[in-house]
């Protein structure tokens, strides 16, 4: 009950948010406008960035690969005791959610998903059982998804996220164990109460094998972790403050909050803590209830190497901290009755975009604002390309993102060009180029703040797209704008930008 007040006070936030910042849905069979948007992907990127056009008065086709089960993306393939290990306030995916907890479950996220899809009529504008293999463009600018019957459109969006399918791998003499063996996201109807649980990793899925071990009751659990990973505990303060070091690096001050987590969150568990690597090179772990379960003696973190299964276990190579990966240690036997492989999920490929994207050094991660390949500021890859950050992929960026795809393909004077895009990829990995990672393997919430205001900075005719760019508010003014700067041009003789011609 003392939390109730609060409550009250985060659901009148979200009331103003979704007043404020919502684009109006279209009223049903609304005639929308150029341009035109594929989206590929149905997940939470993909319906957030569709609702975010169409409340802007463009059309969308969104084509999903999966069927209408499908939707959601990777929240509607995990288990049901999954939920979010950040608040809910740092998950905002659209301005209209309406969370009515700070940790929502499964059901819940896959629910504002489908409520949001509904509400901005998505229904009729999606193509579900459609995988994606090819996206090309015509000598008029425009992109045809697989072949010309799904029509033409003036820019992409791939948000096909960054977990596909599950990772499985077969273990030496895994055929021999005797106990049960499941990938962490396929736990639903399963149960470890009473039994000796052994989870193998020590990443984000580890997560979703600790929440379910914990609501069954498992008897003990071992997490077997080949590498070190900073674990941060489930605080929306001390997440948030993490992704305010706008450096997106490691810098000469990040052992004051390496060394506050130490004391105040490993505390009797600092060996536990990376020894060598930074806080800011790696997504971290976010959890408290691992290191509550080590010191209630119901569960233990191991570090070390997988070398096998046997009848009873995992034969397991301890390592001693600071020791690398496959380097010397004790080898023991560690029992279970049952494994969870929390090995992860394949990334999507974007294969399907045109081949000349991925030429190094531009390549992605190294895209311009990490998203927009140079050679075609009209494709977007929201949410698909990122490696590591601290922050949330989840949040406004989603809008932000998509807003500057239709302010590039709307004003041709605020189009990036080729060279700039790639002076700005070469500026920002000069600047991190003493990152223990590459300039866009990691990053902060922050940093990506700053590359939004500083792209609507550099150039002034962006300067009246930032209220929208920034905040969804005010698209009519810099269309009027827009329309009169093309009224001077044509007054002077000069050509009309074509859709995808660089100014």
């Amino acid at each position: 009950m003392a939390l109730y007040p609060l409550q009250l006070l985060y659901s009148i936030l979200q009331w103003i948010l979704d007043r404020l910042l919502s684009p109006i849905p279209p009223p049903p069979n609304a005639h929308l406008s150029r341009p035109k948007i594929a989206i590929i992907g149905a997940g939470l990127t993909g319906v957030s960035s569709a609702s975010h056009c169409v409340g802007h008065g463009f059309d969308v086709t969104i084509f999903e690969a999966g069927d209408e089960k499908s939707l959601g993306g990777i929240w509607s393939k995990v288990n049901n005791t999954s939920g979010l290990q950040i608040h809910s306030i740092m998950y905002r995916f659209h301005p209209s959610v309406r969370w009515s907890t700070g940790y929502p479950d499964r059901q819940q996220i896959v629910s504002q998903i489908t409520q949001l899809w509904k509400r901005y009529g998505l229904q009729e504008r999606t193509k579900f059982n459609t995988c994606v293999t090819s996206v090309t463009q015509d000598n008029l600018g425009r992109w045809t998804v697989n072949d010309p019957s799904n029509g033409h459109f003036d820019g992409v969006m791939a948000a096909v996220g960054t977990c596909g399918d599950p990772k499985i791998p077969h273990m030496p003499g895994q055929e021999k164990f005797k106990g049960e063996v499941y990938h962490s996201s396929k736990l639903d109807g399963k149960t470890a109460q009473g039994k000796k649980v052994l989870i193998i990793g020590g990443g984000a899925s580890a997560v979703e094998a600790l929440e379910f071990v914990v609501h069954t009751g498992a008897k003990s659990t071992s997490v077997l972790a080949r590498s070190e990973k900073w674990i941060i505990p489930r605080n929306a303060f001390v997440d948030t403050l993490l992704a305010f070091n706008i450096f997106g690096q490691e810098t000469m001050f990040s052992w004051i909050p390496e060394s506050l987590l130490r004391i105040f969150f490993y505390r009797d568990l600092d060996d536990l803590a990376p020894q060598s690597e930074g806080l800011f090179t790696e997504t971290p772990m976010v959890n408290s209830d691992i290191f509550h379960q080590i010191r209630a003696g119901k569960a233990e973190w191991l570090r070390g190497d997988i070398l096998g299964f046997t009848e009873k276990g995992i034969r397991f190579n301890h390592r001693s901290k600071g020791v690398p990966k496959g380097g010397p240690g004790r080898e023991s036997v560690v029992e279970g009755d049952m494994v969870i492989m929390a090995t992860g999920f394949a990334r999507p490929s974007l294969a399907f975009l045109p081949d000349e994207v991925f030429k190094e050094p531009y390549a992605p991660p190294n895209w311009y604002l990490q998203v927009f390949p140079p050679q075609h500021m009209s494709i977007c890859a929201n949410n698909c390309t990122y490696v590591n950050a601290i922050g949330t992929v989840g949040n406004y960026h989603i809008g932000i993102y998509t807003r500057l795809l239709l302010m590039f393909l709307v004003d041709p004077l605020a189009r990036p060009q080729e060279k700039w895009m790639k002076r700005w990829i070469d500026m920002t990995t000069a600047v991190k180029r003493h990152a223990p990672t590459g300039a866009f393997d990691f990053f902060t919430y922050s940093e990506l703040m700053y590359w939004f205001v500083f792209c609507i900075v550099i150039n002034p005719f962006r300067w009246k797209w930032a209220p929208f760019v920034l905040s969804g508010i005010g698209s009519a003014l810099p269309l009027r704008v827009v329309k009169r700067e093309d009224s001077i041009r044509n007054g002077l003789g000069l050509k009309r930008y074509r859709h995808e011609q660089n100014s």
